[in-house]
């Protein structure tokens, strides 16, 4: 799933190579993809992208004196650039294609989405606090005024695990599976603790860890083209989707823990002091 680093860059793509172009055909393939229905997708033809926002992992498109094309991408989706679309109409239910935005150069992207789980969302809107998910975000952990106070403060009642809480998208907005994994094999802390029992030094570690990790992952996709930042992302991942490998700290193998539509990657001697923590759906700990 891209997370909000990876959207950070394509936003920062999009506004070096869509502002001051024309959206002059919207094409929508999977009509799923699509949360709204008025305005029209075709309200955006003819309208010029003067800027493109990032709000959490939500991407916004900005017209000037037209709606707005926000899009989440979801766990499987991908906007990919082309600049020179393929000519004539996509066929529906042929592949990964969901949406087409073609602009006055014959340049443009396609959004697309993979597997049989259809989550991929585009909303035209004209204010994107139109769109549920941006409504619910909290704050976005690199703004200027996310301190360390308000993070102490977010998380000082949160009776549940700090993993589950760092990608509660309404409690702290862009961070999902991937980073939530990084951040806390920065932190050295385990996934299993709980949010609210945290002192205020392993407070002041984790702030220090998500800060980092976010700001060194978006300096590492900053200028890297759209088509290459899902390999950036995973170049960059040190316990995330390595299980089995050494721990790129302390040597250990990094172990995983399963659930039903998901998993976390951790280092034991980095994390749990040494202990592996079990399949959730067997145990909570190895004893």
């Amino acid at each position: 799933m891209p997370e909000l680093p990876e959207v950070e860059a394509l936003k920062d793509f999009l506004t070096e190579n869509l502002v001051g172009h024309e959206i002059v055909r919207v094409l929508p393939v999977a009509i799923s993809v699509l949360k709204t229905y008025d305005p029209p997708v075709s309200a955006l033809e003819g309208h010029e992208v003067t800027a493109v926002h990032r709000y959490g992992k939500f991407l916004d498109l900005e017209t000037a004196d037209g709606p707005r094309l926000v899009t989440h991408l979801a766990r499987a989706g991908w906007l990919h650039w082309k600049d020179e679309l393929p000519s004539g109409m996509p066929r529906p239910g042929k592949g990964p294609l969901a949406l087409r935005v073609a602009l006055e150069t014959g340049a443009g992207f396609d959004l697309t989405e993979a597997g049989t789980q259809k989550r991929l969302a585009v909303y035209v809107v004209q204010d994107p606090q139109q769109v549920p998910g941006v409504t619910r975000l909290g704050p976005d952990p690199l703004a200027d005024d996310f301190d360390e106070a308000r993070f102490a403060a977010l998380l000082k009642d949160e009776r549940r695990q700090i993993k589950g809480a760092l990608r509660d998208q309404s409690l702290i907005a862009g961070v999902g599976n991937a980073y939530s994994d990084e951040i806390l094999h920065a932190a050295k802390m385990s996934p299993f603790k709980l949010a609210a029992t945290l002192t205020p030094e392993e407070t002041a570690r984790l702030y220090a860890a998500l800060r980092t990790t976010l700001t060194e992952a978006v300096e590492r996709s900053r200028g890297v083209a759209a088509g290459r930042l899902k390999a950036e992302k995973k170049s960059g991942l040190r316990v995330h989707g390595r299980t089995g490998e050494p721990c790129p700290v302390c040597g250990d193998t990094v172990r995983e823990v399963s659930f039903s539509d998901s998993s976390l990657q951790y280092c034991p001697t980095c994390q749990t002091g040494g202990k592996p923590l079990a399949d959730r759906r067997l145990s909570r700990l190895l004893k």
